[in-house]
């Protein structure tokens, strides 16, 4: 069986990147799959990512050693991984469980390319959930927290992610902000979900500010997390039509089911090795 590869790459755009790389990946024997390629008229960036196979036997550390004089050329950010290699997420959750348990039936379908070594949570409402699905929880209590206790619980959250050898953290509505350093730490591969549409509607009750607004449609957002809240790079959103019928428990109802979607497509974009970061935004091959 053949060995399949993923190369993801951005850098100053100019004429013959494509040629370039194609170049190299057929020295070595490659056989496209599928490419996409994109280029940034703003920032004069180049985006790609290419799938392609390789005969039986190629490892990837002899692509990425004959990939590198080029990469350095080109002033390239790449990544090559095996197609085959699946993303180890960590969960984080608190009390609203309902992005927890799609994304748990999602993996266990195989609808989910990924894989869940662990659970964490500040509180313990879902260690049953977890142990049905023989995923290890972790309990990290912050109820009525002082400073130092937050910063001793991050601690115990990043020492998971080491130890477990974590690729992805997803915030799947984990109600608790996290540090700039553990920000810092988690850059470019932490997921988060917000309920609402952003930038609008921003803090609690978004469904409640929506509703009494009398807005059409509400929706959720999935970005990457930094230490400005709820403004890091978009991934996906999506949206819902509503109208003037709807109470505001109706609109949550609905929010929930967007949520659960717009962070697995997320999820799943970002497994699968199509989204780039482009300074505050992204650029997502589908």
């Amino acid at each position: 069986m053949n060995s399949r590869f993923i190369l993801k790459l951005s850098c100053p755009d100019q004429a013959g990147i494509v040629h370039a790389v194609t170049g190299v990946l057929a020295t070595q024997g490659g056989n496209i799959l599928s490419s996409a390629q994109h280029g940034d008229a703003d920032h004069q960036r180049f985006f790609m990512r290419i799938e392609f196979e390789c005969a039986p036997g190629v490892e990837a550390a002899a692509l990425q050693a004959a990939f590198e004089p080029l990469a350095q050329r080109l002033q390239m950010a790449w990544t090559l991984v095996s197609s085959l290699a699946k993303t180890r997420v960590l969960l984080l959750v608190s009390k609203l469980g309902h992005c927890l348990n799609d994304l748990l039936f999602r993996v266990q379908t195989g609808h989910l390319p990924i894989e869940i070594p662990a659970i964490a949570s500040n509180h313990r409402d879902f260690y049953q959930l977890a142990a049905s699905h023989n995923i290890p929880f972790h309990h990290f209590p912050l109820l009525n927290s002082t400073e130092e206790q937050k910063q001793a619980q991050e601690r115990k959250l990043r020492d998971l992610v080491e130890e477990q050898q974590i690729d992805l953290v997803v915030l799947a509505r984990y109600m608790q902000i996290l540090s700039p350093e553990m920000c810092k730490f988690l850059a470019g591969r932490a997921i988060n979900i917000h309920h609402s549409f952003l930038p609008s509607f921003k803090g609690a009750k978004p469904y409640h500010q929506a509703h009494a607004r009398g807005v059409k449609l509400i929706g959720a957002t999935a970005h990457y997390v930094t230490s400005d809240l709820d403004e890091g790079p978009i991934i996906e959103q999506e949206v819902a039509r509503i109208d003037h019928s709807l109470a505001p428990e109706a609109l949550v109802s609905m929010g929930r089911d967007v949520e659960c979607v717009t962070l697995a497509r997320a999820i799943q974009w970002h497994a699968e090795h199509r989204v780039l970061m482009n300074g505050r935004r992204t650029v997502v091959f589908k």
